[in-house]
């Protein structure tokens, strides 16, 4: 699967748009994730607790996109994209999406 951020693929030719495609993963702090997380926070500098949890947040988020895109029958995803929303104290939503296609060499 061609997963690229840009609206077009150099030295593909797109031959049919399948259209919105998305993944979404919900993911939570334990207990002990916060608690090291605050510690680190005051410490400053970067947060290896949340940091390995917003990593792997995306990394679900892309690879239900990828698993979506490849259901709809496609071969590439165009303009792919990340947001993030806080649902609630602690819970956050991570979306990845873009455009389902399938290209062909030119």
């Amino acid at each position: 699967m061609l997963v690229v951020t840009i609206n077009d693929l150099p030295g593909y030719r797109v031959i049919e748009y399948l259209g919105l495609v998305r993944g979404i993963t919900v993911r939570s702090r334990s207990v002990i994730g916060n608690f090291v997380g605050g510690v680190q926070s005051l410490f400053g500098g970067q947060i290896g607790a949340f940091l390995d949890l917003a990593e792997q947040a995306r990394r679900e988020a892309y690879d239900h996109l990828v698993d979506e895109a490849r259901r709809m029958g496609a071969n590439a995803v165009l303009a792919m994209r990340y947001d993030a929303n806080e649902i609630t104290d602690g819970v956050t939503e991570v979306l990845a999406y873009g455009t389902a296609v399938v290209v062909e060499p030119v």
